[in-house]
């Protein structure tokens, strides 16, 4: 074999041994590329889920713990705090003097709360700066009348079980907007179980869509 073809041939060799090397890097790469892929896809996933909601919400206690489940026992249902007013209005969370009709009637204090409500409100004078989970914004009228008296709907089926409490939650406050997680809802994906894990335009026009037909004017609720 001439010198020639030896060079032809030793070359050819090479250039078959530098590209099998070569592909071994670049499978190399590629396998590199795909799992620095999926951990940054699961950090990035774990830092939404869980650090992203601690971020956003803020979260504050209630002046003192309220006992829903001890005062429906003694009062008989919702209606007896949270009322109608003959206009229609509803009267929201109940202003210290709807307090004072029970409870000046016997000693307050017996427990830490009943001592906090009576040193700190009832003795002052003063009403209790409640934080109110389901408050919307300022645009937004919404009718208690229309729908548990025209409509027939339950407390429950916007508010939950909450008057079978004994505790009051933390209130969790969006840091950009300014309301109640309630309204959002706890699920960052959108996801709910119940009618009542948030108050979002979405889910009132989704209830009107499945009660009347009809999802509902902007002017009924924007006023």
């Amino acid at each position: 074999m001439s010198e020639i073809e030896n060079k032809t041939e030793n070359g050819s060799t090479e250039s078959a041994g530098e590209r099998t090397a070569g592909d071994t890097k670049d499978d190399k790469g590629l396998g590199l590329g795909v799992i620095f892929f999926i951990v940054a896809f699961v950090v990035c996933f774990l830092s939404g889920t869980l650090l992203f909601p601690k971020l956003l919400y803020s979260k504050r206690e209630q002046p003192f713990n309220f006992d829903h489940k001890l005062h429906v026992g003694e009062a008989g249902d919702c209606d007896s705090c949270h009322y109608l007013r003959e206009d229609g209005s509803f009267v929201g969370i109940p202003k210290l003097a709807t307090c004072l009709d029970c409870h000046s009637e016997e000693p307050m204090g017996e427990t830490e709360d009943e001592a906090i409500f009576a040193e700190e409100y009832v003795s002052k004078e003063k009403e209790v700066p409640w934080f109110i989970y389901s408050r919307q914004p300022d645009c937004v009228f919404f009718s208690h009348a229309a729908h548990t008296q025209s409509g027939g709907m339950d407390c429950v089926t916007c508010h939950g079980p909450i008057g079978e409490s004994t505790s009051s939650k933390p209130y969790q406050e969006n840091r950009i907007t300014g309301y109640s997680r309630d309204i959002w809802g706890e699920n960052i994906w959108g996801f709910k179980k119940n009618s009542w894990d948030r108050m979002k335009m979405d889910d009132c026009a989704e209830c009107h869509k499945q009660e009347t037909g009809h999802q509902g004017y902007c002017f009924q609720c924007h006023k």
